[in-house]
């Protein structure tokens, strides 16, 4: 009898990584091609803006409708779909030919990609031991930053070969493939064929959640919902999550544009100086998730070891102010990607939803924290677009880093000790005593 505990979370993570890679390729992509957008649509700074920021605009606000659907669907049917409709959606910006039909695109594959972190989230609550998830989180999130570091030269090209529909069309088509390759390989735990008794052992006793069924939870009234999440561990967690995402948001929309109208860099050399600060991202969130890990089973608290790496991650973001005052185009880079470097020290983020929020309303908790993170994708593209001037980028610059420093004082000092905040729905009349009970004192 084999009782050595099967590695197939190995493959889950790993399926987690590559969907990551395609999500981030798939709404990044804009603003490879924004150059020559630009130049074919005749746009200025603050239609551009509103471009870059059109992809938040719907993936925003569908949040926590989405975070209450992915409570009560299966997740590896509804990932595969989202998978497959946003890559369509990708695929169809080949078409457009003018910014309103852009703009509508761009909705649409917001809207689309509304489940995916929150159903990373679900999944790793499942398949991973507590001790095991902040590593999980990094490695999976790290897809953001390695896919473009290493594919941007390759759509650079392509861009200049095919043009910037050629690339949004090959995107496109390679995302609905993996759709179809995640739909075939993931199974929760309970479905999984592959995984033995030994390695669900060690998933619950850690702290996994394995079972594969959904609960039937009971309705929650708008009063309660506002009053969980009035809860000051998760208003933390939501101011942070903005601040953490707004680095994310200058490098994922107007980063290019910057190299090359401000600083005036070779559009083929950026392809491949972008990848340094992508690069450094990626080692940033691989480090951090194992740092982290490691001070857990060094005996640190969980709110300390998750912290640290996340708190350290938003001040080193927020140098990114100092690339205003230096003009070689060596020193710019390093200011990026010291500032790219932590902010992927602080994309754990998701290891702290998974540990705080009540495990009945995991979905809802995930919805509104990636809303608020989302919601700076409509703040800082626009609110860039709005301050800087055709000859001038510092103040875009300063908003974003000092994001940072707001970010890092409210995970300090906010968020409090790391606890999950239990209800208990089942006591439905009770509901609202339970969800006041459920505020801890304050570390």
């Amino acid at each position: 009898m084999n009782t050595r505990a099967t590695r197939v979370r190995v493959t889950v993570a790993l399926l987690l990584f590559f969907t990551v890679v395609i999500n981030y390729l798939d709404r990044s992509s804009m603003s490879i091609a924004a150059p020559y957008i630009v130049r074919d649509l005749g746009l200025n700074n603050m239609q551009l803006g509103l471009l870059f920021s059109a992809f938040a605009w719907a993936y925003a606000p569908l949040q926590i409708p989405g975070g209450l659907l992915i409570d009560r669907l299966p997740s590896r049917q509804l990932y595969a779909l989202a998978i497959i409709l946003w890559s369509s959606a990708a695929a169809l910006h080949s078409i457009a030919m003018t910014i309103t039909g852009l703009f509508f695109l761009r909705l649409l594959l917001g809207a689309c990609e509304v489940p995916a972190f929150p159903l990373n989230n679900r999944i790793i609550t499942r398949w991973f031991p507590e001790k095991e998830r902040a590593s999980v989180v990094g490695f999976y999130t790290s897809g953001q930053y390695v896919g473009l570091a290493f594919l941007m030269p390759l759509l650079i090209m392509t861009q200049e070969i095919a043009g910037w529909r050629g690339m949004f069309l090959m995107i496109g088509l390679a995302g609905v493939i993996w759709g179809i390759v995640f739909f075939l390989l993931y199974r929760d735990p309970g479905d999984s064929r592959r995984v033995n008794q030994a390695e669900l052992a060690l998933i619950k006793q850690g702290g996994g959640e394995i079972e594969k069924k959904q609960q039937a939870l009971p309705p929650l009234s708008l009063r309660n919902a506002l009053r969980l999440l009035a809860n000051r561990k998760l208003i933390g967690l939501f101011i942070g999550q903005a601040c953490v995402t707004a680095t994310s948001w200058f490098f994922l929309t107007w980063f290019p544009t910057y190299l090359v109208k401000y600083r005036h860099i070779d559009f083929i050399k950026v392809g491949f100086l972008a990848t340094v600060p992508f690069l450094a991202a990626w080692i940033g969130v691989l480090l951090s998730g194992f740092f982290s890990d490691y001070l857990v089973r060094r005996g640190w608290s969980l709110g300390s070891a998750r912290k640290l790496p996340i708190v350290v991650g938003l001040l080193l973001a927020s140098t990114i102010i100092g690339a205003n005052y230096v003009d070689s185009p060596a020193f710019i880079v390093t200011f990026l990607t010291i500032a790219f470097f932590g902010n992927g020290m602080a994309a754990i983020t998701w290891s702290l939803v998974a540990s705080i929020a009540p495990l009945q309303r995991i979905g809802l908790v995930g919805g509104v924290f990636n809303l608020c993170g989302t919601a700076t994708g409509i703040v800082i593209p626009f609110g860039i677009g709005a301050v800087i001037s055709d000859n001038n980028f510092t103040p875009g610059l300063i908003l974003v880093g000092m994001m940072g420093i707001i970010g890092a004082f409210s995970f300090l000092f906010i968020v409090g000790k790391v606890e999950r905040i239990t209800l208990h729905d089942n006591a439905t009349s009770a509901l609202a005593d339970d969800i006041a009970d459920s505020y801890p004192p304050q570390r």
